[in-house]
């Protein structure tokens, strides 16, 4: 298993891991595979989606927002109750194809960790299933 470290700059934002991803998928020993990544985070999250246009980001953000309000009827006494929903939302782990060290990703598409109640430093963490090998 493999750890990455994000630091995010501000309370809601998604922030684009696909180059960190990808420079460690190319210098990993496995080429082909899946990976897994998963965010051990209760107020972030993952996904993938667009990142040739950064106005798609911002309205998923915008959106999430106006969906789930920073306040609202929530109990949770720390102030972060719209965050662990959002995080919820999104999920906390995703699966990438690997193939000759290379994410097998859309055109547009990008991996985002997506953070709900920044800035923070958070933990992204890659687990490998390499390809079975032809006997």
């Amino acid at each position: 298993m493999q750890e990455l470290t994000i630091q995010t700059p501000q309370r809601e934002v998604m922030v684009d891991v696909t180059a960190q991803v990808q420079d460690i998928v190319r210098n990993h020993e496995f080429r082909d595979g899946m990976l897994v990544l998963f965010c051990p985070h209760t107020t972030a999250g993952l996904t993938i989606n667009e990142n040739a246009d950064p106005t798609v980001v911002r309205d998923i953000v915008t959106t999430l927002q106006r969906l789930v309000p920073h306040k609202g009827d929530y109990q949770h006494a720390e102030g972060n109750s719209d965050a662990h929903v959002k995080a919820s939302l999104l999920g906390s782990d995703l699966r990438v194809l690997v193939e000759e060290g290379r994410l097998l990703l859309g055109l547009w598409q990008g991996v985002f960790l997506a953070e709900f109640d920044g800035p923070r430093s958070r933990k992204l963490w890659l687990k490998w299933f390499p390809s079975a090998r032809p006997a």
